[in-house]
């Protein structure tokens, strides 16, 4: 779906790309990220309201470093250039950047030299968050300098029109006392754009949608019980009805009583779900494969022709519909900009490139916690809307090495301890996501005076908003005994627990 009245985000390659988007959303104006070298009839034909450039890792003198269409400076759209961005848009217009002698990064005060619609109802002195080794050493000529810091003299500065502007800082980070505030100068005040972005609108919008690329053809759905797949069905059948077809493949690679809960959804919703056992032909494919990537583009396509095989001669399905959302797509190939990738996901990257379904992909523009909101709008239960993010490969991705069913039986049993031990803790609800890693390793142990040598166990457990940015959860110390001491006694292959205390980034969320 393509939106007008918005704001675009040209993506340098910046890890808080998504997080300028995210922030934008929440003042209720769509935002779109788009890479940078997209032309500048690509963009206007979107009829953007404003333009924000990322940040990024290059340095802009370096030779063929990424640059933004000058044709772009001269449209009579606002653009705001962050950190990489505004250096970009000063080496664009004739100005110098430079090597700093000494890199920022961290908190820094920012200093507003004169009165201007960005920075409208900021203090004259402001907490900011640096993250840059180049500075602006010369601006361009004609432009103004608005904002210094100590180390940093033109810490912010507009052109001669009062139409472009950039910024050294990252408004986008919670570090930065205002952030908000600038970035809705920005996108509200200067560029006026529309508040009109909601969950609701975008629910009533994507169902016609849906109605007119469907048309008389029919629908099937992967549902595998979480929160992405669950929004996804309902929100298809609330477009299309009967034409639609859930189906529910038991892969082998699931949590412990996943049907359950699909069936618990079908019933609410009233939902045609299909159901097919298949985990021997899982098992089979991905036997002897270590590789995580390998594994995701098995089990992507393993599901394709599943869904393919599984469907009716009469009125046979053309359209697949799938819970990719907005971070899958980022993280999965860099398909936006710039940015690396990180994984590929079983939607995004898993999938065969000639298939005989179309895909259906409604949530593609929404994070997480969207996704949450149109659920509860679609009257999803709390029980479905409230669970854990799931990988679509299962825990084939959660076991370091080879899938095997000795040890998915293992980590399926670990699984279900540390999810029921944090929900009688009443620490379900605060944890983005909560599992168990098993590991390739095995550990001596001491149990009854005998020796033991068996596997290690990790527990991961974050908290996040969207997913794109998160921290390991604060589990307190008795809770995580209590979870070590049943996984190691009621678990036979299991003699020793570790706690995963890395925040995202630098790592991922999953460990594969």
């Amino acid at each position: 779906m393509i939106h007008h009245d918005h704001i675009v985000v040209l993506d340098f390659g910046s890890q808080y790309t998504q997080l300028i988007a995210r922030r934008i959303r929440e003042m209720g104006v769509y935002c779109e990220i788009l890479p940078y070298w997209k032309s500048i009839d690509e963009i206007t034909r979107r009829k953007p309201r404003g333009i924000i450039l990322s940040g990024g890792p290059r340095s802009v003198y370096e030779p063929g470093a990424p640059l933004p269409d000058p044709k772009l400076l001269e449209s009579n759209i606002p653009i705001l250039g962050i950190c990489y961005g505004m250096q970009a848009l000063v080496q664009v217009m004739g100005g110098t950047v430079a090597r700093a002698s000494q890199k920022e990064f961290g908190p820094s005060t920012l200093e507003v030299k004169r009165r201007n619609p960005l920075f409208r109802g900021l203090r004259r002195r402001a907490r900011v968050w640096m993250s840059h080794s180049d500075y602006v050493a010369r601006l361009p000529k004609g432009w103004t300098v608005i904002a210094r810091t100590e180390t940093c003299p033109f810490a912010a500065a507009h052109d001669a029109t009062g139409r472009i502007f950039g910024v050294q800082f990252h408004p986008e980070v919670s570090h930065t006392h205002s952030g908000t505030k600038v970035l809705r100068n920005f996108t509200v005040g200067i560029c006026r754009a529309p508040t009109t972005w909601s969950m609701e609108s975008f629910v009533s919008e994507t169902i016609r949608w849906i109605r007119e690329k469907v048309g008389e053809e029919n629908v099937i759905c992967a549902l595998s019980g979480g929160v992405d797949s669950s929004v996804t069905a309902v929100l298809v059948s609330r477009a299309v009805g009967k034409k639609l077809t859930c189906v529910f493949v038991d892969n082998g690679l699931l949590r412990k009583n996943e049907d359950e809960a699909v069936r618990f959804l079908a019933k609410k919703a009233r939902l045609k779900v299909r159901y097919i056992r298949a985990a021997g032909r899982f098992l089979s494919k991905l036997r002897g494969i270590t590789n995580p990537e390998v594994k995701r583009q098995i089990i992507g396509r393993e599901f394709i022709r599943v869904f393919e095989e599984s469907m009716p001669r009469k009125s046979r399905p053309k359209f697949l519909a799938q819970g990719t959302l907005y971070p899958d797509v980022i993280e999965s190939v860099s398909l936006r900009g710039p940015s690396a990738t990180i994984k590929s996901h079983h939607n995004v990257g898993g999938l065969p490139r000639r298939m005989k379904l179309r895909l259906i992909e409604p949530l593609r523009e929404l994070f997480k916690d969207e996704v949450r909101e149109v659920g509860r709008l679609l009257g999803i239960p709390k029980a479905i809307l409230g669970r854990h993010p799931f990988p679509g490969p299962g825990l084939a991705i959660r076991i370091i090495g080879e899938v095997t069913r000795s040890r998915l039986a293992t980590l399926r049993e670990v699984d279900w301890i540390v999810i029921d031990e944090l929900t009688r803790a009443g620490l379900y609800e605060e944890i983005w996501q909560a599992f168990a890693v098993l590991l390739p390793v095995r550990s001596v142990g001491v149990m009854g005076d005998r020796r033991t040598y068996e596997s290690v166990i990790a527990i991961r457990a974050v908290t996040s908003r969207d997913g794109m940015t998160a921290d390991w959860a604060r589990i307190p110390h008795n809770v995580l005994e209590r979870i070590a001491t049943r996984i190691v006694n009621t678990v036979g292959q299991v003699n020793r627990v570790v706690y995963d205390i890395t925040s995202k980034p630098p790592g991922t969320i999953e460990w594969e």
